[in-house]
């Protein structure tokens, strides 16, 4: 793609023959003061509801939904239906590359699934519109330094859909912490314990939905045989579309923890350990997980379980949020499930929920509270209103890190092998913050049945990454994982 003046057009140079090319765009408007800001919604089956409430509620703002797309026919109908009975008209799409010509739309919004945010989004800032993308930004860590690098060169405003970014509680929180209120990090401590049950096994691939155009579905990922029943949301627990719980749920907490440590790059050094344990199903993704990054300030440690706190609570119906693990265990009601935990020399700030946090000295007593938030799909108005990316509270590339550090951490788990309890725990001697993670993880497998002396976890690599060259150091392999083989025609573009 080149650079070209405002009222010129970006064209694809090549595509595959017989295939859809990204069509040709005109660059977005200059807004005024009370123009209206006209917005479509790019995949609103699961997430994007709330893209579309939240967008809604900024009418008054003169913000106006005009476009509704999905691969889903049958979502996109029904989505079409709910404006139409409210007196209001939005075009419909199927395929995002016909929405992004219009030029009659100046953002769009992506909550598709995980393998189309970053290109996606990329095509939309190539075609002059901001855009507001979720969590994670990227699929791969390559592909999301692509767009960040598209969000600079054509100056669009791009929000990561990490909303605890827009809490001035938080914010306030961790202000306090970095002026030394509690003395210096030693941990920042993220969680992810999320009830997940098994997603079954199926005796043979299975067809896609009648309304789905399955071709778009896969976009840049392979158009792969469906290994799973449920189409819709299972898709998370497997690499080519999802990332797993490390980056569906726990990307926010990820992205609080470095928040608070105030490291703007990818940690230098990074392992995990886990596996998918307890059941044997479909999905590929670890349902239990800790990843380690090695910050030369503090370590970052973040946690992964779908299991319940002990084989009692598993029923034929699942388990839920109230059968899960809390931490920190031994506090009376000051424990969480998602959340996280900054320890510092005096004491510690607990993050329960993406709007407040409490601070606790070393003896537990509370020190400081910090409770509220602004509205991040607001924020992201604003910014577009002030053109000023300053103004956003998160910025793509904030985005973008946090998601990498869980990218390099399931890239980690995915090149291990599987080691009994000693060798994992000789391997991480040296640490004994991650030595007494692990131990816990232990006892709440064993509390599920699962002894790691019989049922071994997954040690992973022990990658050192060069966080400015955004390159592992001493793993090829793990250098190929940074990206993927993008189905054509739709490919990341090399050159932005």
């Amino acid at each position: 793609m080149k650079r070209i003046n405002r009222r010129s057009f970006l064209k694809n140079s090549a595509i595959a023959a017989g295939a859809l090319a990204l069509p040709t765009y005109s660059w977005g408007r200059v807004l005024g003061a009370n123009d209206a800001i006209r917005v479509g919604i790019v995949g609103f089956g699961g997430r994007g509801k709330d893209h579309i409430e939240g967008m809604r509620s900024l009418e008054i703002k003169n913000v106006r939904i005009v476009a509704l797309c999905d691969v889903d026919q049958k979502v996109l109908a029904a989505g079409c239906e709910s404006f139409s009975k409210q007196n209001e008209r939005v075009a419909s799409f199927g395929d995002i590359r016909k929405l992004l010509e219009q030029d009659d739309i100046d953002a769009i919004t992506i909550a598709t699934p995980n393998h189309w945010h970053a290109l996606a989004a990329l095509w939309a800032v190539q075609a002059g519109k901001d855009v507001y993308v979720e969590k994670p930004v990227c699929h791969e860590v390559w592909e999301g330094n692509q767009l960040v690098k598209a969000a600079r060169k054509y100056k669009r405003i791009v929000q990561a859909g990490t909303q605890s970014r827009s809490s001035f509680a938080i914010k306030q929180a961790v202000e306090w912490v970095r002026a030394g209120n509690l003395g210096r990090i030693v941990l920042a401590r993220g969680l992810c314990y999320k009830p997940r049950t098994s997603i079954g096994k199926v005796d043979a691939p299975q067809q896609p939905p009648a309304d789905v155009d399955y071709n778009l579905w896969c976009g840049p990922a392979p158009m792969a045989p469906i290994q799973r029943k449920r189409f819709h949301y299972d898709w998370h627990w497997f690499w080519d579309y999802g990332n797993g719980d490390l980056g569906n749920q726990g990307i926010h907490q990820m992205d609080i923890a470095r928040w608070f440590l105030g490291e703007p790059e990818l940690a230098p050094r990074v392992w995990s350990v886990g596996g998918r344990l307890g059941y044997d199903d479909d999905g590929q993704t670890p349902n239990t997980q800790i990843v380690f990054h090695d910050y030369p300030k503090a370590p970052l440690i973040f946690e992964v379980r779908g299991l319940p706190k002990d084989k009692s609570r598993q029923t034929d119906k699942g388990w839920n949020a109230g059968d899960m693990d809390k931490f920190p265990s031994d506090e009376k009601g000051k424990g969480a499930s998602v959340c996280v935990i900054v320890q510092c020399e005096g004491g510690y700030v607990f993050v329960p929920n993406y709007s407040s946090a409490t601070a606790y000295d070393k003896e537990g007593n509370e020190i400081k509270q910090w409770s509220g938030a602004s509205d991040h799909y607001e924020n992201f108005i604003q910014a577009v209103r002030s053109r000023r990316v300053r103004d956003l509270n998160a910025d793509i590339q904030e985005g973008f890190i946090s998601s990498a550090l869980c990218h390099t951490g399931n890239i980690s788990y995915r090149l291990g092998k599987h080691a009994a309890p000693d060798e994992i725990r000789e391997k991480i001697k040296a640490d004994k913050d991650a030595l007494a993670t692990f131990g816990r993880m232990q006892q709440h497998l064993e509390a599920n049945e699962v002894p790691l002396n019989t049922t071994q976890a997954t040690l992973g690599e022990f990658l050192k990454m060069s966080p400015r060259k955004q390159k592992f150091s001493n793993n090829d392999r793990a250098n190929a994982l940074l990206t993927r083989e993008y189905r054509k025609p739709f490919e990341v573009p090399e050159k932005v």
